[in-house]
């Protein structure tokens, strides 16, 4: 199993032992998950982490169709806590970022049933 945190902090180039940041990426983090709630993906009651101990197979149990929600959660975090200086890689980012919540929605679409 993969903890969410430590694999978010791993894709920033955070190793996992240095904890200086894990505040500010706990709060980015569960500010993605309010998103990803209101774009249908995941509970309908929420989801947050407080810790390394949440993993992602607590929010997106053994869907494959919702793998997307790791790389787009790295994307949106990035922007959060460390975004790039230069504003093309800004728009290319924000490009993606928008293409994998129109492919979440499509997941997640009850007209659309995913087996």
């Amino acid at each position: 199993m993969e903890s969410i945190l430590t694999s978010i902090k791993k894709m920033l180039g955070i190793t996992e032992d240095y904890k200086h940041f894990d505040a500010d990426l706990i709060m980015h983090i569960n500010s993605v998950f309010m998103i990803l709630n209101q774009l249908g993906v995941g509970s309908t009651k929420g989801f947050t982490i407080k810790g390394e101990d949440e993993m992602w197979t607590d929010f997106i149990s053994e869907n494959p169709q919702l793998e997307l929600v790791k790389s787009y959660m790295h994307l949106k975090v990035k922007l959060l806590f460390d975004p790039p200086l230069g504003s093309a890689v800004i728009e290319v980012m924000n490009r993606q970022i928008s293409e994998f919540e129109w492919r979440l929605n499509v997941a997640v679409d009850p007209e659309n049933p995913v087996e």
